[in-house]
Parts: structure tokens; sequence; C-alpha cells
């Protein structure tokens, strides 16, 4: 048996299929979950920014700034390893959970951390984009009907500003899933750090008894496809809204 032709019976073996599928399944969950908690973390952040301008509420808009200009302009895998030292953790974080050991468990918070607090700074600017993007005329509008400031933001101004960066966001889903792999320096089990233990142990499964150079194409290309399945099907559902929102115009 040729050293190709073992590397790629290792797809053919269920278990590491499922080990890999698995990998996915701890990618798409992080990622979910860091955009989730970033775009609430985000909206936040933005309003503050745009906002707290009286002299009362300035303080809040400075430290909204120095977040996002500090984590927008430094890179995800310095914060992954300051969060990976520095990052206090939950009680309920220091046991099995999910499949995972209680040390895989702790890494999978921390890192996840680093990259929920780095997401929050890039979701803030797009967010902020949105709120730029509404007329002024609807807080006039608004405040002619006797709404207070809260009601204006929640009724008029944030549907507007969210249904205008849907597009931008799922990009961001992209960007994050593929920033995701980041964490595997941290032996967090996603996609990546489960493909790099695989090969690590690839002499076991190949029937070869050594590591080849072919594993490294088979086991990588395997990980790079499923990345792009799954980013090209949400960059078509990101150029679909577009179009939509393109054709809107014309059918009014």
């Amino acid at each position: 048996m040729d050293t190709l032709s073992a590397s790629i019976s290792m797809l053919t073996n269920p278990a590491i299929v499922q080990y890999m599928l698995k990998g996915v399944a701890f990618t798409l969950i992080i990622s979910v979950v860091a955009v989730l908690v970033g775009l609430v973390l985000g909206s936040l952040l933005a309003l503050a920014r745009n906002y707290c301008t009286s002299p009362r509420t300035r303080v809040l808009k400075w430290l909204a700034t120095a977040y996002i200009e500090v984590f927008r302009n430094t890179p995800l895998l310095l914060w992954i390893f300051i969060c990976l030292v520095f990052c206090p953790l939950p009680q309920f974080m220091s046991r099995k959970m999910l499949g995972l050991s209680s040390v895989e468990t702790k890494l999978l918070f921390k890192a996840a951390t680093a990259l929920i607090l780095f997401t929050s700074s890039v979701i803030a600017e797009i967010v902020r984009g949105g709120l730029n993007a509404v007329a002024h005329g609807q807080f006039e509008a608004g405040r002619s009907q006797g709404f207070s400031m809260v009601q204006i933001m929640r009724y008029i101004v944030l549907p507007q500003a969210f249904r205008s960066i849907v597009p931008t966001l799922l990009s961001q889903v992209i960007t994050t899933i593929k920033d995701s792999s980041y964490l595997a320096n941290v032996a967090v089990i996603e996609l990546m750090a489960r493909t790099k233990q695989l090969l690590s142990g690839a002499g076991r499964y190949n029937g070869t008894g050594t590591v080849n150079v072919t594993d490294v194409f088979v086991l990588f290309g395997a990980a790079c496809l499923c990345y792009f399945v799954i980013n090209f099907t949400l960059s078509c559902v990101v150029r679909g809204m577009q179009k939509r929102r393109k054709r809107k115009p014309a059918a009014v």
C-alpha cells in the first residue's frame, strides 16, 4: 500500500470521521456563542460610543472607545494567551462537560472568552455603522411622537440599524469561524486542534506505523474542506441577501 492510499484510508475510518465531525460541531458552537455574546456586548459598546456624549455619561464613551480600539488593533492570539493565564474561571466550568475533560473545559472557556472579547469589538463598529446610517430625522420623528430616547432606540433606530447590517454580521460570522482555528494553539478541541491531534497519531491509523507527508495533505485537506463548505454556504447566503436588498428599491 503506498503512502497516499494509506493516508486516504484514514478518512474511511468511522472513528476518525466522527472525531473530526465533533471538531466541526465545537467550532460552530464556539463561533455562534462568540457572535451572539459579541453582538450583545458590541451593541452596548456601539451605543455608548455613539450616544453617551453628556458630561455625566462621557466616561462611558471613553471606556467604550478604548475597549474597541485596543481589541481591534491587537492580535486575537495575544488575547487568547492573556485569557489563558489571567481569565477567572466560574466554578461550573471546572468540571467535565460536553464530553470534554475538566482541563479541556477550562481551556475551552478561557479561549472562547478571548474570542468573545475580540469579536465584540469588531461587531461594535459594525453596529455603529448601522446606527450612523439611520437618518437623524428618525430621532426627530420619534421625539415628535413623545417617545423617550430609550423608546426611540428600541422601536425606531435599532430595528433599522440591525436590518441594514445583517449581511455584514454574517460576513463576521464567517471570519469568526475561521478565527476559531487560533484556539488550536491552546489545545482547545475544535476542528483544527483535532486535526493536529489526528496527525500526531497518524501512524497508528494509516497502517504504515509512521506519519507521512501525505497524512498532512489528507487530514488538513479534509479540515480545509469542512471550513470551505461552512463558510461558502454562509457566503452564498450573504450574496443572496445583498442581491435582494439591491432589487428592493426597483420593486418599489
